[in-house]
């Protein structure tokens, strides 16, 4: 009980922001052109600021662990090339199908993992979240660049000429370069790993801007929410949501226990595999010229769901002996 009351205060604030943002459009609080407004916000400034911010203050080099860190690098592009071809078995529609990937494999590690940790273990927990949000967080997004691009609409009936083929690579290369979220996280390992100072001004304006991310994101969200639309894509937001919340689990936690790697090692890889699919999925979707329709279905199903899902894998692993 003491496991689904903390799995339950972290994730129903996100899902009742998600349905604030669409009480406040149902009273026209927020239109269509403030939505889209706070949708770019939060993906060119508000959300790199908050990952640079929580990735420049953590120590990677001194909680460097290897196999830690290449597991959950493994983990992450097994999954992904997984759901590529479930997508081709549930995904009928190519731009759909970037949503539905990208949906099944992203989650809120960076926001997550340090909290749920340090819930569990305490402040004086030896590092694994930031080494788990290292080997699999930049992956994420990389990838999400790379599969948003190459499923986007405009690019559904390209062809497939060696041309149109030249024109979507440097589009993907140019994408990933200059995607906000991959720049914020690759400043914020650099600033980590060698140790750059941040002058407490700064700091303090990083930090504000990158509260923003998560209630205007969510907000924004839940006013772009669409129920009928919803209900069209329901079957490959449930399949999502199995896969995000149980499948990915199922197949590598008992791998993970399998190489010898417990406590809070085994809850930063269940975060990494189980919890929420992040909220920058939809950004991004939106950003990417995708409608995004399928991506808050995902996150509102996934948000509310791992409050149980989680909680059940925990007293899993707890009867296991593992944690």
């Amino acid at each position: 009980m003491e496991n689904l009351i903390f799995s339950l205060n972290a994730t129903m604030p996100i899902f009742l922001l998600m349905v604030l943002g669409n009480v406040f459009k149902r009273i026209n609080m927020i239109n269509e052109d403030a939505s889209s407004f706070m949708n770019k916000f939060v993906f060119k400034v508000a959300l790199p600021a908050l990952l640079f911010s929580d990735l420049a203050k953590q120590d990677f080099v001194g909680t460097w662990n290897p196999k830690f860190v290449l597991f959950c690098f493994v983990a992450t592009i097994c999954s992904i090339t997984l759901i590529w071809v479930l997508s081709r078995i549930f995904v009928k529609t190519p731009s759909r199908r970037g949503e539905f990937l990208q949906g099944s494999y992203r989650s809120s590690a960076a926001l997550l993992g340090i909290a749920f940790i340090h819930s569990i273990y305490g402040e004086s927990s030896s590092g694994m979240a930031p080494l788990m949000i290292l080997g699999s967080v930049p992956l994420y997004n990389i990838f999400a660049v790379i599969i948003l691009t190459l499923t986007a609409p405009e690019y559904e009936n390209s062809g497939d000429s060696s041309n149109n083929k030249g024109i979507l690579i440097k589009k993907t290369i140019v994408g990933i370069l200059k995607n906000p979220i991959i720049i914020g996280i690759v400043s914020g390992l650099l600033w980590s790993v060698f140790k750059i100072p941040i002058p407490k001004v700064v700091d303090t304006v990083v930090v504000d801007i990158g509260g923003l991310a998560t209630p205007l994101g969510l907000m924004s969200m839940g006013a772009s929410f669409d129920g009928r639309k919803a209900m069209q894509n329901v079957k490959p937001a449930l399949v999502a949501s199995f896969i995000k919340l149980f499948l990915l689990v199922m197949i590598f936690m008992p791998i993970a226990i399998k190489l010898g790697f417990a406590g809070e090692q085994i809850v930063a890889i269940l975060v990494m595999l189980g919890s929420a699919t992040t909220v920058s999925c939809f950004i991004m979707a939106k950003n990417m010229g995708h409608e995004g329709t399928l991506s808050s279905s995902i996150i509102m199903m996934t948000t509310f769901g791992c409050s149980f899902s989680l909680t059940f894998w925990l007293f899993i692993l707890k009867t296991a002996g593992v944690i």
